[in-house]
Parts: C-alpha cells; sequence; structure tokens
C-alpha cells in the first residue's frame, strides 16, 4: 500500500492534506490550476513546487532554486538557515517568490511558467533578521508594496511587520520602511509573524500568524492603506480540536469563488504538515477559518472537478542514475557525488570526509521527507568500494540519527552495521553545528556476505523506528526502538548516504535500488466529516 491520498474518495477529504514536513505552505491559483510553495531551509535543491487542481491532491513538480546564494555559505549543513517562509504570486504573466534568509535579507526569484526557467535569486533588500517577506502589488493604484517579519535572533527585534513601497518590477525597494502592524501593541500577541498581504473589498488585508508555532493562532489584520493603521482579529485557533497552533499559511479563492485557507500544525518530529480549512467572509467582512474559527479534521472538497487521488512521491527505482524530484541534498551539491549510468539504481559516489563519524555535518546526504502516518521504508544496498572504513546505509536523521547499512573492514569483508548518535549541542553563534553525541553501535556488526543487503525502517506511532535488515539468511530486526526527532525547525528526514574516511584518492561508490515507503493500515483511518 503506497502512501494514501487526503481525498477519501467520497466527496470529502481528511486533514492533513500534506501529511509531511511542507513548512510555511503558501498556496496560489493561476487559472483552473493551483500552486503551492514552502520552506526549504539549507536544502538543495530549495523552494519546493507542488500542484493540484482541487487543493486536497498534491504532486511536486520542481524547485525554483537549484542552489542556496551565497552558495559558499551553504557548502555545508545548514539546517536553520536560507529559505524562510517564502511566498508565491502571480504577476505581470510571470511567476514570483520572495523570502527572507535571516542572515542575508530578501530575494526573490521569478518565472514564466512554473516549471521555469527561474532567475537565479535577486537581493532586494540586504539585512539581517529579515525573513517572512510577501509582495503584494496593487491593481487598483499600480502600485507595489512588500511587508517582512523579524527574526530576533538576528536583528533584536520580533513581533513586528514591517512594510515597504516597492519597485513594481520587483527589483528593490523605495523607501526605508515603516512598522505598520506592531504586535507590542496588542494585547496577549507575541512572536508576529509570516505575513501574506492582499486587496479584498477596499481593504489590505494581512494574514499573519502569532503565538509560536506549537502553540500559536491564525491573526488578520485589515487598512484602509498599505501603512495603516490596522485593526485585528484571532481568525483560527486550537479551541477544543486536537490540531496544535494552527497558523502561518495563505488565503487562495477558486475561479468559482470559493474561498479556502492553507495552513501548517506543528507536529514534533513529522515537521509541520499541511492543513486545508473552508473559508468564508462574514457578514462584518471578516473572514471566518475552519468550523467557525477552529479546524476542521475532515470536509466537503472544494467544488472543483474531481481529480485521481495522488500524494507527493516517495518512491523512486532511480532510472538511469537519476534520482525523482522529491530528494535534496543537506547542502548545496558538488560535482560527482552522484553518477549517472545506464542502468537502474542509485549510484552515490563514497565521498571522503573527516565527519564520517557525525552524518549531521555531511553535505552529501541525500534526504527526503519523513512520512507524517505510520510507514515502512525500504531500500536495497551494494556496498562496491573496496576502501576499508567505506561505508553506505539508510539513515534517520535530525538533531539525533540512526542508520543502517554495510562497511568495508580493514579484511576486505563487509558487516551490517547499525549505528546511531543522541542530539547534538546547539550550533555556535556563527552557525556551526555544535558537537554531536559520539556515534555508537545499536546493535552488534554482522557478516554481508557479497557485500549486499536489503534494509528496512518501520516507523511507527510517534516516530518511533524500528530497523531490520536481510543479507540473505531473512529479515532479522536490529537494535532497540529509536525516537526521531526534528532538527531546528525541520522535521526528521529520510536519507541515503555513502562515505569514505579521509584520504586521498578514489573511494568507490555504493547503489541504492527499489526505494519504497508503504503506509500501514492506521495510515488510512477514517474520522467523522465536517459538512
Amino acid at each position: 500500500m503506497a502512501l494514501p491520498s487526503a481525498d477519501l474518495g467520497d466527496g470529502t477529504y481528511r486533514n492533513p492534506v500534506l501529511d509531511a514536513d511542507w513548512s510555511d505552505p503558501d498556496p496560489l491559483r493561476v487559472g483552473d490550476d493551483f500552486y503551492l510553495t514552502a520552506s526549504s531551509f539549507g536544502r538543495a535543491p530549495g523552494l519546493p513546487l507542488l500542484h493540484s487542481r482541487d487543493l486536497v491532491n498534491w504532486t511536486l513538480v520542481g524547485h525554483a532554486l537549484q542552489r542556496l546564494e551565497p552558495v559558499g555559505e551553504f557548502r555545508r549543513p545548514r539546517p536553520d538557515r536560507g529559505v524562510w517562509a517564502p511566498s508565491l504570486r502571480h504577476h505581470d504573466d510571470r511567476f514570483w517568490i520572495f523570502w527572507g534568509d535571516p542572515d542575508h535579507g530578501i530575494f526573490q526569484v521569478n518565472a514564466p511558467e512554473i516549471r521555469g526557467p527561474w532567475t537565479r535569486p535577486h537581493l532586494v533588500k540586504e539585512g539581517r533578521g529579515l525573513i517572512d517577506a510577501c509582495p503584494l502589488w496593487d491593481e487598483e493604484s499600480g502600485e507595489a508594496y512588500l511587508v517582512h517579519a523579524w527574526a530576533r535572533s538576528r536583528s533584536g527585534i520580533k513581533n513586528r511587520l514591517t512594510g515597504h513601497r516597492m519597485r513594481p518590477d520587483g527589483t528593490g525597494l523605495l523607501d526605508e520602511g515603516k512598522v505598520i502592524v506592531d504586535g507590542d501593541r496588542i494585547p496577549g500577541w507575541f512572536t508576529l509573524e509570516g505575513p501574506k498581504a492582499h486587496r479584498h473589498d477596499g481593504w489590505f488585508w494581512i494574514f499573519a500568524p502569532a503565538g509560536g508555532v506549537e502553540t500559536g493562532w491564525q491573526g488578520a489584520f485589515r487598512s484602509r492603506g498599505f501603512f495603516g493603521p490596522y485593526e485585528e482579529r484571532v481568525v483560527l485557533e486550537q479551541g477544543n480540536t486536537r490540531v496544535n497552533g494552527p497558523h502561518q499559511g495563505g488565503w487562495v479563492r477558486t475561479a468559482a469563488g470559493e474561498d479556502w485557507f492553507v495552513h501548517f500544525q506543528h507536529r514534533g518530529p513529522y515537521g509541520r504538515v499541511v492543513h486545508l480549512q473552508p473559508m468564508r467572509w462574514g457578514a462584518d467582512g471578516w473572514p471566518v477559518l475552519g468550523d467557525e474559527g477552529a479546524p476542521v479534521a475532515v470536509h466537503r472538497k472544494p467544488d472543483l472537478p474531481p481529480q485521481p487521488p495522488c500524494a507527493p512521491a516517495t518512491d523512486d527505482d532511480f532510472p538511469g542514475g537519476r534520482f525523482g524530484r522529491q530528494w535534496q541534498w543537506t547542502a548545496n551539491p558538488r560535482d560527482g557525488w552522484a553518477t549517472q549510468h545506464f542502468a537502474d539504481g542509485l549510484r552515490l559516489t563514497c565521498v571522503r570526509t573527516a565527519d564520517a563519524h557525525d552524518l549531521r555535518r555531511l553535505p552529501h546526504v541525500l534526504t527526503q521527507r519523513m512520512p507524517g502516518a505510520a510507514a515502512t521504508v525500504r531500500v536495497d544496498l551494494r556496498l562496491d568500494s573496496e576502501e576499508p572504513g567505506a561505508r553506505a546505509g539508510l539513515v534517520v536523521l535530525g538533531d539525533a540519527f540512526g542508520w543502517i547499512g554495510l562497511r568495508r573492514e580493514p579484511d576486505g569483508s563487509v558487516r551490517l552495521v547499525h549505528r546511531f548518535a543522541e542530539r547534538a549541542a546547539p550550533a555556535d553563534p556563527a552557525g556551526r553545528p555544535g558537537p554531536g553525541e559520539s556515534e555508537r553501535d545499536a546493535a552488534p556488526a554482522r557478516s554481508a556476505p557479497g557485500g549486499r543487503a536489503r534494509l528496512w525502517i518501520e516507523i511507527g506511532a510517534g516516530a518511533r523506528c524500528r530497523f531490520s535488515y536481510d543479507v540473505g539468511g531473512g529479515r532479522e530486526p536490529s537494535g532497540q526502538v529509536f525516537a526521531a526527532t526534528g532538527r531546528q525547525w525541520v522535521g526528521a528526514l529520510l536519507g541515503l548516504f555513502a562515505l569514505a574516511p579521509a584520504g586521498a584518492g578514489h573511494a568507490g561508490a555504493a547503489t541504492f535500488t527499489r526505494f519504497r515507503v508503504t503506509a500501514t493500515p492506521a495510515a488510512t483511518t477514517r474520522v467523522t466529516a465536517t459538512p
């Protein structure tokens, strides 16, 4: 059983509609098509691009950012940096994405089509602590604006939204900016961030969350002028539901005039999963989200043509040595990490590194999002390297990590190994990862005749992972249960890697085939619908 769609097949859908870490989602409609992008932080390629025709069934169609810039800043993993809370818009027959990099400033890329070609990142405003940028082209006046939030970790400022006039071509700003919403002046509000700007019914609207990702709420602000003053209202909060901290997302309207709101829910090791809420405009002119301001679990689908159930791809046969769009490196990629060939299977070079003991420090781990529901991950591995100490495997990667795979021994044999490391210390002020706990054996090493193994990770409730393997004698369990963890603001990742100890010369490679992620029956349980 493949990972299920959120489409229940009876005219209703189940939340989350994207049950994995698609953080800070922002939706857009162009014609009959819906698109969505999300934060990608320090992974590459970045700025994922998803497509749907009904806001429920989504596929991943590409990425807008092939490498993060400045390129040198992202040669090693930076899970807390890079692309924060992008905004996706369509203006002047082009697609635009703006985002804030907390260490460098506000960037944008644009393209004539969603699949590109996308421009290289252009720095719109330089500065530290500038995050969550959103443009607004006012069709009524011809003016262009930009609003952004602040990261206190870089700027000493938080809980404020700053607005600017922007050049209509999106290349720069026309003023120094003005605080247009000060969260410190609103009783009980804190950590105001993630603004999305719109024009509707003669008002300037800003949808913006507050209260923190785990316990916060979604706010709406309105003003007759872009620079304020703004009125505010809480329009979505947990209430009596199980959806903690429902906030940070965007409003989208169908061609028929139905309104919907996409937002995330922080789910610990699973990251930030995506929910779809019905939305309407109340008699007083304010938006009403979900079930009178509380998130819905199941609801009727948008009034749009039926679509085949689908979800973003996870499985991969690596045709011709190529990997699918669902994979991202943990930093900007370099030539030679993966080599294409005529046979199917992913051939990863055993990259030499002094950090072989700590996968959190490696830029050449190929990752995808861990599913938010119970699932089993499987891959076949062949270690082709003859280099003593070379190893390759399947990993659950976060602040802590656990991996199972193959290692070449000094006597030339290959052993099945299962190792783990506990949480790393926090990053230092320069952003360098703190020292991690030493990697340790999770189970005794075993002989792997022929240098081949089939590897499994079973992901259960609470992201508790069980490892197993087959080296020719049947499937065997390995080690104790491993509790997956997220890292910074990123959920736990599934990854494939190949490495070798530091030294000179080519160290060989490893080949992965038949990567599969399958759901368990518990992942398809239905609940009662909301009309």
